[in-house]
């Protein structure tokens, strides 16, 4: 197999500024300089025509355009606007009223970019290799699952809806006109804006076409910054399916046995616990390697703490559902994972009750941006004469959905001398790595 090439949703507008940098081949012509396309008449128009899809295609080695107002960090706390930076070919497509904006690259030179922005320049150079080849792996997967979702249009649906539950996951099957995505949504994509770490150019050249393979399967690489000392099943996160290399595993030098955190009273006391971990640390110099500057304002995630009052934890929900339950009663789990994540939450309120999850539906609900986790456990203050409590604590394990490699983890190995094949099969278990190209 040789290398392949990825297409990337970068912006999705009405309307649609950029500059060509160097001198790129749009229908038959060299064209440079600033350019403005918009959508009309169903169509894309550009000088006076109007297209059902325009390419740019670089003359030059190294050329490069730029994209205004991209929107980066979509539904988080950094959301803003920026000018974004590219090398490889620009594609305009037509989707549902609005033009795309989609970079066809090199996977090697996608790979640079995204764990350039992921990663800081400290990190260990086998934990740097180590996110190469799940990155590559998980964009290969991807690839691959859409090949084959085109093919076959089973009719997913991402979600569950019944009188009693909400129950919604959210993943990356509704990109139909590209590989991927620029945002956190699938990876965090930034071109060629900031520039390439030097420590991430070597790992990815090192493990060049390397990926993580479970029989002649590419695996689905799932990543998180912290497992909270046990990692999570795929199920817990997303659809009813698992795989024999996403198992929950110990978070441990030795593979040591842990208590059946699928059980309240066992995942209470785990939760209340700190166990010893790989990912189980202070180091500020590790945490750096795996936090962006905006991530490092806390350093309390394997176990952390976070309280509501009633008025606080009520305006919250209310907000984030678009529902009013009243004044809230009791949060109660009602299914929890391998991990002890919670993937079925019960919200009890005056006015309404419901079932939700999964837990990335639940950390949405339950924060203004998104809580560190779902394994948490609930402890309410007191209650008035209508047995409504005055405020909600919620103690918590772990950081992210908590399935695979654990970052945190992982840059400890790197740190304490493990290789990067010794910390890919520490998290995905069963699985071996090959070299595709």
């Amino acid at each position: 197999m040789k290398e392949p090439e990825i297409s990337v949703g970068i912006v999705n507008a009405q309307e649609i500024h950029f500059t060509l940098n160097s001198h790129f081949l749009a229908k038959g012509e060299t064209v440079t300089g600033n350019q403005v396309v918009s959508f009309s008449e169903g169509g894309i128009l550009w000088n006076g025509n109007v297209y059902r899809e325009l390419t740019f295609t670089p003359v030059e080695d190294e050329a490069s355009f730029s994209l205004y107002d991209v929107t980066i960090g979509i539904n988080f706390h950094w959301e803003r606007q920026e000018t974004q930076h590219f090398n490889g070919t620009l594609k305009l497509v037509v989707d549902e009223g609005k033009i795309t904006a989609i970079n066809i690259l090199p996977a090697e030179d996608y790979l640079i970019s995204v764990i350039s922005s992921e990663m800081n320049a400290t990190s260990s150079p086998e934990f740097l290799k180590a996110h190469a080849v799940i990155s590559r792996s998980w964009l290969l997967a991807q690839i691959e699952k859409r090949k084959a979702m085109s093919k076959h249009d089973n009719g997913f649906f991402s979600f569950i809806k019944t009188d009693t539950e909400y129950i919604r996951w959210y993943d990356r099957e509704d990109h139909t006109i590209f590989d991927v995505c620029a945002d956190d949504h699938c990876q965090r994509y930034q071109g060629i804006t900031k520039a390439s770490n030097k420590n991430v150019v070597e790992a990815v050249k090192a493990t060049q076409g390397q990926v993580l393979m479970y029989k002649n399967c590419i695996c689905d690489a799932r990543f998180s910054k912290c497992c909270g000392g046990v990692s999570e099943v795929f199920d817990t996160c997303w659809e009813e399916k698992n795989y024999p290399y996403l198992s929950a595993i110990r978070d441990t030098k030795e593979e040591r046995s842990f208590p059946d955190l699928t059980q309240e009273s066992e995942a209470e006391k785990w939760i209340k616990s700190t166990p010893d971990s790989f990912c189980y640390t202070h180091d500020k110099n590790i945490i750096s390697q795996i936090l962006n500057n905006y991530d490092q304002e806390t350093t309390n995630f394997y176990r952390w703490k976070v309280r509501y009052t009633q008025e606080e934890l009520a305006e919250l929900i209310r907000s984030n559902t678009k529902n009013d339950y009243g004044r809230i009663v009791d949060l109660i789990p009602v299914e929890r994972g391998k991990s002890g994540r919670i993937c079925k939450l019960k919200i009890v309120g005056t006015e309404k009750t419901l079932i939700i999850g999964k837990e990335l539906e639940i950390r949405r609900t339950l924060s203004p941006t998104h809580l560190f986790s779902s394994a948490f456990i609930v402890e309410k203050g007191e209650t008035d004469a209508e047995g409504i409590p005055a405020w909600f604590e919620l103690t918590g394990a772990g950081w992210g959905h908590g399935v695979g490699l654990c970052q945190i983890g992982a840059a400890v190995m790197g740190e304490q001398g493990y290789n990067y094949n010794e910390i890919l099969l520490h998290y995905y278990k069963g699985a071996d790595i090959r070299k595709l190209y």
